[in-house]
């Protein structure tokens, strides 16, 4: 088995920096790819899968070290999957408050009981660029899409995002037990056990 003392996370954002981070433990660095370069990939995958993939392999590539990649997004049923791997830039790249008033915008009406959604998140890690064997893990966190937003919380469509089992959104989670429920949470506890780190 491969063990990893440093991983390049695929990612600029720093909130998903310190998230996974956390969820992954004190024996394994996650750098942020900015440190190597500002570019992003341009991500024409058409799936979860694909995206994290490419991502991976371009940190992989820019930083000389195996890297780690997480896509993922919110699938709604009523929209047949949408927004999908477009979570991010769901109205055209304004942002989280654009993405989840559009959201809401294009579910009213619709009854709370065909609301339903999932949060998806597939890692990927790649030992090198052109690694012809990626570690996947998906981690699928169900729930529904609220009719307002609720919490203070999180970030991206977590205000959105009715936790059945908790009883409350998203984003009304303390990080602790977001990190613990979570699509990332459940994606990275299957990677734990890849990486012997369980």
């Amino acid at each position: 088995m491969t063990t990893f003392t440093q991983l390049v996370l695929a990612s600029h954002n720093t909130g998903k920096l310190k998230e996974l981070q956390a969820m992954l433990g004190g024996s394994v660095q996650l750098r942020s790819v900015g440190e190597f370069s500002q570019v992003e990939p341009e991500e024409t995958g058409l799936s979860f899968v694909e995206n994290a993939i490419l991502k991976a392999r371009n940190a992989a590539r820019l930083s000389g070290l195996p890297a780690l990649a997480d896509d993922s997004g919110l699938a709604v049923d009523y929209l047949g999957g949408a927004p999908g791997i477009y979570s991010a830039r769901y109205a055209d790249g304004q942002g989280d408050a654009a993405n989840n008033a559009k959201l809401l915008a294009t579910l009213e009406g619709v009854p709370q009981a065909e609301r339903g959604a999932q949060f998806v998140c597939v890692l990927a890690l790649v030992r090198h660029a052109d690694d012809p064997l990626p570690i996947l893990c998906e981690g699928l966190w169900h729930g529904r899409i609220l009719p307002a937003a609720r919490g203070a919380h999180g970030f991206g469509y977590d205000p959105l995002f009715w936790v059945p089992e908790r009883g409350c959104s998203s984003a009304e989670l303390s990080p602790d037990e977001k990190n613990q429920l979570s699509h990332r949470a459940r994606a990275m506890t299957l990677l734990r056990q890849r990486l012997g780190l369980a």
